[in-house]
């Protein structure tokens, strides 16, 4: 099994891939743990990358394309893998095409975990997390019986800085910008399954499990 994730940020992508991950003994690639491990690693890649992003730029496609090849090549990815947040770009598309083509590890498919924006918007800004106990809750989506068990215990709902809405709208702007494009060019290879990604984690789960 050999699939991508495509979502935007909110729809859920990083939770279903680790009930995927728990449930089928296949990795989760994440582009963000996969630069921070080859860095620590000091893997041929990793070193590129240190030193990219010590000046303060951005990891170039083909430095991200090394440190993906290092780590599919990796044992734990032989019976298969989930890619998330990569390709963002139709450009990153093509260049993972061929290089799975060259590793022999083509895609099955490319998952698309379908959120309705104002959705995304709600479980984006209204996240908070109880300074008391860490809980995360969602001021749109938790019950008023968990949020008040985090205020009257004494806690308060503490924001990210970058859960605003003027952040968030931005975040999505360039998700539908540079991503919206990747879904296209997967239906357009016959490869996108679509999924309603709105509901419970289980909901969602039994639903991609039957698109799978």
């Amino acid at each position: 099994m050999r699939i991508v994730l495509l979502g935007a940020p909110g729809s859920g992508k990083g939770t279903q891939a680790k009930k995927l991950m728990a449930d089928k003994n296949i990795p989760q690639v994440s582009t963000g743990d996969m630069l921070r491990e080859a860095v620590a690693k000091g893997t041929r890649f990793g070193l590129k990358a240190k030193s990219i992003m010590e000046a303060g730029n951005l990891v170039p496609d083909e430095v991200v394309l090394g440190i993906i090849s290092e780590r599919l090549s990796q044992p734990d990815a032989q019976d298969g893998f989930i890619l998330d947040g990569f390709p963002r770009t139709t450009q990153q598309a093509l260049d993972l095409e061929e290089l799975l083509d060259q590793i022999g590890t083509p895609l099955d498919t490319a998952v698309l975990m379908d959120v309705d924006f104002d959705i995304l918007m709600k479980r984006l800004t209204g996240r908070r997390t109880c300074s008391l106990t860490g809980k995360l809750l969602n001021i749109y989506f938790s019950s008023q019986e968990e949020i008040d068990e985090c205020l009257k215990a004494g806690g308060e709902l503490v924001q990210r800085e970058d859960d605003n809405e003027q952040t968030i709208r931005s975040r999505l702007d360039v998700y539908r910008e540079q991503t919206e494009p990747v879904i296209g060019y997967y239906r357009e290879r016959g490869k996108l399954r679509t999924i309603d990604a709105e509901g419970s984690v289980d909901e969602v789960y039994e639903r991609l499990l039957a698109a799978l």
